[in-house]
């Protein structure tokens, strides 16, 4: 790929922005000077065409970022799509490499962030606090209901073990609980800590509790169906703060109704980018799943909100900010993980 030099290309475009993102990208610019244009649609076919001359766009896990939107860059003129994010699967990077356009992300921010979100569902599913708070300001004391069991003791299992995985299991050993992981390689530091290592099946069958960290790719798609669901323990609890199609919804819906699955938080969801970052409180929502879903008693959503911490909006702005910078000005970037392509 042919260098790109700074003075040419300083005007970034960013989709799907909320106004928390102008914040901070606008704080921290100040240390970089690019001109930012920050855009509130979802980047895909149609929304290309907002582009003026910015040769740099910013986008975010929901917007579409495929061949076809990709070949559209192109013909644009835009040679760097920097993620503010460290998930990339709705990009196609083949497709950048094909027409010279460099992929950049942010690999880590704040996995405590995510962790500790991740955490709060769990005790939030557990000790039910957000329906004893709804209880107590109806002037409503009475406890039927909200019992809920001792963490430790329990058997937690992890799948992914990166730096939110790696944070999670340093929250979880804090309450006195057995964890097992699963990851394409094992991690040595977590082997001193007492995490056990093993596969998916033994975790499945094992675990009370499973949270998911891992990015989502052809492996992991529906990591969590039908078959999975059957072996794991009654009553089980799942977490996913990662990505929704880990999960395939249909499968869940049907082990929650027949009450395989005793408790489920979300952040993510399969269809998301119709739902997620948008106030839709006067809308009919079309999704019949989500709305399934959020029928159950036993499953709390939230808007993919784990990140969401002063910290890794910092963070995130920062590095993404550097990664731009870096490539404009020697058209490299010192941590490899952020250079996708």
């Amino acid at each position: 790929m042919k260098p790109i030099t700074k003075n040419q290309h300083t005007k970034i475009a960013f989709f799907s922005t909320q106004p928390y993102d102008k914040t901070f990208f606008e704080k921290y610019n100040s240390n970089f000077n690019f001109a930012l244009t920050f855009l509130e649609p979802q980047l895909n076919s149609k929304t290309v065409a907002l582009l003026q001359d910015e040769t740099i766009i910013c986008v975010f896990v929901n917007d579409i970022v495929d061949a076809a939107v990709i070949a559209q860059l192109a013909q644009k003129k835009v040679k760097i799509i920097a993620l503010r994010c460290a998930g990339f699967n709705n990009v196609d990077l083949e497709a950048a490499k094909k027409f010279g356009i460099h992929v950049c992300r942010v690999p880590s921010y704040s996995p405590e962030a995510v962790a500790e979100h991740a955490m709060a569902m769990i005790l939030t599913l557990n000790r039910k606090t957000h329906k004893a708070y709804n209880r107590v300001r109806e002037q409503n004391f009475s406890l039927n209901g909200l019992l809920g069991f001792d963490l430790h003791g329990k058997t937690i299992g992890i799948i992914g073990t990166g730096n939110i995985g790696k944070a999670f299991a340093k929250i979880v050993k804090g309450f006195g609980c057995t964890i097992l992981a699963y990851d394409i390689t094992t991690d040595p530091e977590m082997q001193k800590e007492a995490v056990v290592f093993t596969d998916l099946n033994t975790i499945f069958k094992q675990a009370d509790i499973l949270s998911l960290h891992c990015p989502l790719n052809e492996q992991t798609r529906h990591l969590i169906n039908k078959e999975a669901l059957s072996i794991m323990k009654n009553n089980v609890m799942i977490i996913n703060t990662s990505r929704g199609a880990l999960i395939n919804t249909l499968d869940i819906i049907t082990a929650l109704k027949e009450g395989k699955v005793g408790y489920l938080g979300i952040d993510v969801y399969e269809q998301e980018e119709k739902l997620f970052f948008k106030d839709l409180s006067d809308d009919i929502i079309q999704d019949d799943e989500i709305q399934r879903l959020m029928s159950f008693p036993n499953v709390l959503v939230t808007a993919h909100q784990a990140f969401f911490t002063n910290e890794a909006l910092t963070q995130i702005a920062l590095t993404t900010l550097s990664n731009i910078e870096s490539l404009l000005s020697k058209d490299n970037i010192d941590n490899k993980l952020a250079l996708l392509a």
